[in-house]
């Protein structure tokens, strides 16, 4: 079965200035249709952060959606004691070891690991920080011609990515209509 990376987070004031443009309530929202759009076409595979990883727990839940078969959810052990309660319920979660004292280090092992499997077919990156914006060069090395979706609507810095031209079609930049832009853009790229 094909695989869909999901590249998101929240971005937070204290790093940057990504919080300007996020609107929180449309990245959930985002995240919300695309795993409705795509959890039955495909593997979703992402990073765990905080913000993301309870959001895709409990719209796999709302679905009914056997999550344990229809994701894969990577942690670097770097961040375990901050890892969500919403872990536990995923039984295929990728613990990445870190590299001791080394966040930087220990984040791009676990990105590479993830980024680097084969069956990586498209991607999708909503809201973000610096992250989203290192996920998106990462994941264009190991598949440059995989499809990608980055979200303008939801801001932070999928926003910046939307607005690049050759990252995402003119639906994606403004539109909040995220169903149809998953229908039109996404799913004939997992097909």
């Amino acid at each position: 079965m094909k695989e869909l990376f999901l590249s998101a987070s929240v971005p937070v004031p204290s790093r940057g200035k990504y919080h300007e443009t996020a609107d929180p309530f449309l990245i959930q929202f985002a995240v919300r249709e695309l795993i409705a759009a795509a959890i039955r076409e495909c593997v979703v595979v992402w990073g765990g952060h905080p913000a993301i990883t309870p959001m895709v727990w409990a719209i796999c839940n709302d679905l009914g959606v056997d999550y344990a078969k229809s994701t894969i959810l990577y942690q670097s052990q770097f961040f375990e004691q901050f890892f969500p309660e919403e872990n536990k319920h995923f039984g295929n979660t990728v613990i990445v070891p870190a590299i001791e004292d080394d966040r930087a280090g220990s984040l791009l092992r676990m990105r590479t690991e993830m980024l680097s499997r084969s069956a990586l077919s498209a991607a999708v990156f909503i809201g973000g920080m610096e992250g989203v914006e290192e996920e998106f060069a990462m994941f264009r090395q190991f598949h440059p011609n995989a499809g990608v979706v980055a979200l303008g609507a939801p801001g932070g810095a999928a926003r910046e990515l939307a607005l690049k031209s050759s990252v995402s079609k003119p639906l994606s930049l403004e539109s909040v209509d995220f169903a149809r832009i998953f229908r039109e853009e996404l799913l004939p790229m997992l097909r």
